[in-house]
């Protein structure tokens, strides 16, 4: 440790061993060092680097944020004077639309910035951009097509950086995800998740977290689509470790069976265009339907990131009371709302902590 702290000073640059601190401390080297989860001034770049508490704390804030906004009506300008960094070489809806909305009802000033926009890689480097940007603004989001970019920006900022997609890890969806499962379940220990579809950033997210929370996790994936090997071992050492079932099978009526929670996603992500016609071959019997969810248990449910087409999912199962796919979608909104808020303040929840 005392290593550590002579690398950083020799750097010369107090935030950035402030930030490289805090990340040694608490968020890339397990368990927090003490009961308080204290999460200002932490990247978000893969859920792997979160223990339990630490996510579940990220929910209490999102859950708390939402009933005192929503419900209550309170006007909360946390994060007043602040202002983000939004960088999206990826198009989207739902990414776009919560962190930029909710980032201003907090009393922010989010910056949307395209390819179009800034140098990113281009005429300026990842790391000249992150050291500038780092001048400019309190926090980076960051939707990139190459998880490694993320890394250097991460690396070189001295403000927190939120991974908004990579081509490896989709952490703040899956938030969004397990928020709606606790609003429906009461509880996420014990569930039983079934992912069919591709072995994709989501369903590594969804790896490298279930089992921290006592949740089973059923994969069904064809054959060439198979979970990434790395995420895999990593799942593996987390069934072990928190005495939870992890499942793998090209059979997605095995991956179904006796599952609470079924979910998919796309099938051909931004990028993958050219390989449309292959994959469609490749997937068929992948789509979930009525038949599907008679094979799970009588409480199951449906989850869809979005966008969602009818060969992943058919409108019975997308448009009945079983999917939750648009609270989901409402829950992005405020589950980075409480990223930002634990990244960038003090903030502690008002409410009671939710059963997880």
């Amino acid at each position: 440790m005392a290593a550590i702290v002579r690398s950083l000073l020799n750097t010369g640059r107090k935030n950035k061993i402030s930030k490289q601190l805090m990340q040694y401390i608490r968020c890339r080297h397990g368990e927090p060092t003490k009961p308080l989860v204290y999460l200002k001034g932490c990247d978000l770049l893969t859920l792997q680097n979160y223990a339990p508490e630490e996510i579940k704390y990220l929910l209490w804030v999102a859950s708390d944020l939402k009933e005192r906004i929503k419900h209550k009506g309170e006007y909360l300008p946390l994060l007043q004077g602040k202002s983000l960094a939004m960088i999206f070489e990826k198009r989207s809806t739902r990414t776009r639309l919560s962190t930029e909305t909710g980032f201003a009802l907090l009393g922010g000033h989010p910056c949307f910035l395209t390819l179009q926009d800034i140098h990113l890689g281009i005429n300026e480097s990842i790391t000249d951009t992150a050291r500038v940007l780092s001048t400019m603004t309190d926090a980076i989001l960051a939707r990139v097509y190459k998880h490694a970019d993320l890394e250097v920006l991460a690396n070189e900022a001295t403000i927190p950086v939120i991974n908004g997609l990579s081509d490896s890890d989709h952490p703040i969806q899956i938030l969004a995800d397990y928020l709606t499962l606790q609003e429906h379940y009461g509880s996420l220990k014990g569930l039983t998740l079934s992912w069919i579809g591709d072995g994709n950033n989501v369903l590594n997210s969804i790896m490298l977290s279930a089992a921290k929370f006592g949740m089973d996790l059923q994969i069904a994936t064809p054959k060439g689509f198979e979970p990434n090997p790395r995420v895999t071992k990593v799942a593996e050492e987390y069934s072990r470790k928190y005495n939870t079932k992890l499942f793998i099978t090209t059979d997605p009526s095995k991956a179904a069976k006796g599952a609470n929670v079924l979910i998919t996603d796309t099938w051909i992500s931004m990028g993958q265009e050219e390989e449309k016609q292959r994959r469609l071959r490749a997937f068929q019997g992948y789509q979930i339907t009525m038949q599907t969810g008679e094979l799970a248990a009588p409480d199951w449910t449906f989850l869809h990131c979005l966008p969602r087409k009818p060969e992943e999912v058919d409108d019975e199962v997308f448009y009945s009371p079983q999917s939750l796919v648009f609270q989901e979608a409402e829950n992005r909104k405020w589950t980075i709302m409480a990223v930002m808020v634990s990244l960038l303040t003090d903030y502690t929840p008002q409410s009671q902590k939710p059963t997880f």
